[in-house]
């Protein structure tokens, strides 16, 4: 006797987005140096019909939040987790920038292991680029 496969959350997820009528989400990725090129993106992917999640604090820019360099690191950590919820939560990533770092090398590979498409505005700084 072989019993229904029970779908994955992310199945569930993709499901109840469809049921209700959830645009595209697109999870914005890259080196927060390039913020007003993010905002760029941003701009025009909204205009396009999608819904946009990007990283929303830039910890190179000067704030109280993480002025003490204790609390910066754990606040860190939290956005690490943060952005990544976001990635599960978006239909696709758009890396922004002609950098790669460290942090959205891991960012792209973890989309990817999720299957999540990803774009780039600039394709040749992709890591992992599809032959």
């Amino acid at each position: 006797m072989t019993y229904p496969q029970l779908p994955t959350p992310e199945e569930k997820l993709a499901d109840a987005k469809k049921a209700l009528g959830i645009p595209r989400i697109v999870v914005i990725c890259g080196s927060t140096r390039f913020m007003t090129e993010m905002a760029e993106a941003e701009l025009r992917e909204t205009g396009a019909g999608r819904i946009v999640v990007k990283p929303g604090c830039d910890l190179k820019s000067p704030h109280e939040l993480w002025s003490d360099p204790i609390e910066a690191e754990t606040l860190k950590v939290r956005l690490d987790d943060l952005h990544r919820a976001k990635i599960r939560l978006a239909d696709e990533v758009f890396v922004v920038g002609d950098y790669i770092g460290d942090s959205t090398r891991a960012e792209i590979a973890y989309a990817r292991s999720l299957g999540k498409p990803v774009r780039f505005t600039h394709p040749e700084v992709d890591p992992a680029p599809l032959s």
